[in-house]
């Protein structure tokens, strides 16, 4: 059999490959999946736009997942390809959840703060969970990199959703919830470009040696 014939002098398969980096990408959608409902519902009952922003990544992530999951055996190119594809997304989110507190600064609403913060600590439980996971693939390709960023950014944003429900809860104002979803649009916006340059240096075609 080929496979026995490589325990000596063959490369190795990518790590993107691996059985565990299968599995830990599974759960990863699952978990994202569910908490895209809880926070889709928990933001609208309590009015706060860094909830439903934080809704609409993790539906995001869990897209983005199923997208890994379909390009893992695949070559290189198509890895980086659905990296751009990811992070051209994550970058129409940020610009989404910008738009977005720019209408209810407008609008003038104040958020229910129990809810935010409850439901925040919620999904900071899941996406240290799922980051843990895979960490150990921080450093792999644009595709790899890319999962490993959403996790990482959802994570942060959650500290910055239980900040902004402490914030509302004290002043009564919706300011903090607004500032919360502006820095978390910021920050998608930040990692959509490292891992659209990532991608786009993996895409540039290999230059023939003499």
């Amino acid at each position: 059999m080929s496979d026995s014939c490589c325990s000596r002098g063959c490369a190795a398969p990518p790590a993107s490959q691996s059985p565990r980096y299968r599995r830990v990408l599974w759960a990863a959608l699952f978990i994202n999946a569910a908490m895209f409902g809880i926070e889709l519902a928990g933001g609208l009952r309590a009015g706060s736009v860094s909830l439903l922003a934080d809704a609409v990544d993790f539906f995001g992530d869990a897209a983005n997942y199923g997208i890994s999951l379909l390009v893992l055996g695949m070559a290189l190119t198509w890895r980086a390809r659905a990296a751009l594809f990811k992070g051209l997304t994550m970058g129409a989110f940020g610009i989404f959840v910008l738009g977005r507190a720019a209408w209810s600064a407008a609008a003038g609403t104040v958020p229910e703060p129990v809810t935010m913060g409850a439901i925040g600590a919620l999904a900071l439980v899941a996406n240290v969970s799922v980051a843990a996971m895979l960490y150990a693939w921080r450093e792999g390709d644009a595709n790899m990199r890319s999962v490993w960023l959403c996790s990482r950014n959802d994570a942060i944003g959650n500290l910055a959703v239980m900040a902004a429900a402490l914030g509302v809860f004290g002043t009564g104002s919706g300011w903090p919830d607004l500032a919360v979803a502006a820095v978390m649009g910021v920050l998608a916006l930040t990692a959509a470009r490292s891992v659209i340059q990532q991608a786009r240096v993996e895409l540039r075609p290999v230059p023939a040696h003499a």
